[in-house]
This record gives structure tokens, C-alpha cells and sequence, in this order.
């Protein structure tokens, strides 16, 4: 196994391989998402493949986990911006507004997740029927 290349911060990075390999996404799309905006790989190698944090993974997670419940790109480029900035801020940055963007994407999440415990109600429903003929 070759050596990552690190940061100049320390931080070690990742090829987009291993990264699809540990998120489930394909190559395709991750690079759709920096494509769209929606998240950016931390470096580039001298050959200029896009190379991965471990908090590029997570966002990715947070990201692919965002799709079930029908969040948009927009919406989820907003959310891992968000993210971004509560894990890099300094302790005298004011972040009270970007924790309420993240406690709306929270309340939003919890009432679609409420519709999706709805909708599998009403399959569990739908299959006993079936089941009973």
C-alpha cells in the first residue's frame, strides 16, 4: 500500500477510491458533488487526482444519508457548509447563525423523517392486505 499524501496542515488525504469504497458513492458520483458545489476535495496529487480528508468522508456520509429523506443538492451543499465551518471555527467567530441554519436542516429532517415513518405505515398496511388474500 503507497503512502497517503499529507497536508501541509498534517492532515493526511485519500484518493477517491478509498473514499467511494468507505462511503458506498461511486467515483461518479463524488465527483458530481464537487461538481455541483456541493463538496470540494481537500487537495489535489501532483497528478491532479482529487484527494480526500477524513472530514470530507464524514461530510460525504452526511451527504448520501440526506438522500432518503429528498434534501436537494442545494440543500445538502448548504448543510455540509455549515458542517464545515462549526468544525473549523476559532473560538471568537460568532457561529450562532450558521447553528440555526444546522437546528432548521435538524427540525426539517425530523418532520421528514416523521413522513417517511407514515409512508412505511401505510406499506406495512398495504402487504398485510396482501397477505391476507
Amino acid at each position: 500500500m503507497s503512502e497517503q499524501p499529507m497536508q501541509t496542515d498534517g492532515r493526511y488525504l485519500i484518493h477517491i477510491g478509498e473514499v467511494a469504497e468507505r462511503t458506498g458513492l461511486s467515483q461518479k458520483t463524488i465527483r458530481d458533488y464537487d461538481a455541483a458545489g456541493v463538496l470540494h476535495p481537500s487537495g489535489r496529487s501532483d497528478g491532479g487526482f482529487r484527494l480526500y480528508s477524513e472530514a470530507d468522508v464524514e461530510r460525504l456520509l452526511m451527504v448520501r444519508r440526506m438522500k432518503p429523506l429528498g434534501f436537494s443538492l442545494n440543500e445538502a451543499a448548504i448543510l455540509v457548509d455549515a458542517v464545515r465551518v462549526l468544525d473549523e471555527a476559532n473560538p471568537e467567530m460568532d457561529v450562532t447563525a450558521v447553528r440555526s441554519r444546522v437546528a432548521a436542516f435538524i427540525r426539517d429532517a425530523e418532520t421528514r423523517r416523521e413522513h417517511l415513518d407514515e409512508q412505511l405505515e401505510m406499506v406495512d398496511e398495504f402487504l398485510d392486505g396482501l397477505r391476507a388474500h
